[in-house]
């Protein structure tokens, strides 16, 4: 923002998309749970489930929600849609910074037995063993670090 005024929008979007690889794969579970015949609990239960522990859903649902989170935490299919939209916007459009920013987050704050990032989806659906993000100490740290940069962006968002 030093050089240009980043537009709130932009900064909203960014944001979005930032949620977007956790929120996708959400979908199918909240569609089953909420109009099908799963339970309001179940979307509670898969989204707060650890490996093995998800609950008991239709293999649709599985499905569709394991290729959306691949989907989603892909850096080939980032790669796709920035590539599709640069020449539409003539520049990177900023609010794929989110979206880019949660996949690299994700690759090293996930290990092989806490939903490992399939990075490389659809070429392998193998992830990089990192550091789980609910380890206690770091996921302190992280917060420490997510209310840090909130208070420091304070002010600094113009319309």
């Amino acid at each position: 923002a030093r050089r240009r005024p980043v537009p709130r929008a932009a900064i909203a979007a960014a944001v979005g998309l930032s949620m977007l690889p956790d929120l996708a794969h959400l979908a199918p579970v909240a569609a089953w749970s909420l109009a099908g015949d799963g339970e309001a609990r179940a979307l509670v239960d898969y989204a707060l489930a650890s490996p093995g522990g998800e609950p008991a859903m239709p293999t649709w649902v599985t499905l569709l929600a394991h290729h959306l989170h691949c989907v989603f935490h892909s850096a080939p299919i980032a790669a796709a849609v920035t590539t599709l939209l640069w020449p539409w916007r003539g520049i990177a459009w900023l609010p794929l910074a989110g979206w880019w920013l949660h996949i690299l987050i994700d690759v090293f704050t996930h290990s092989a037995t806490f939903y490992p990032v399939p990075v490389l989806y659809p070429f392998t659906d193998r992830g990089f063993d990192g550091l789980a993000w609910n380890t206690p100490w770091f996921l302190a740290a992280n917060y420490v670090a997510l209310a840090l940069a909130w208070g420091g962006s304070l002010g600094r968002v113009r319309p």
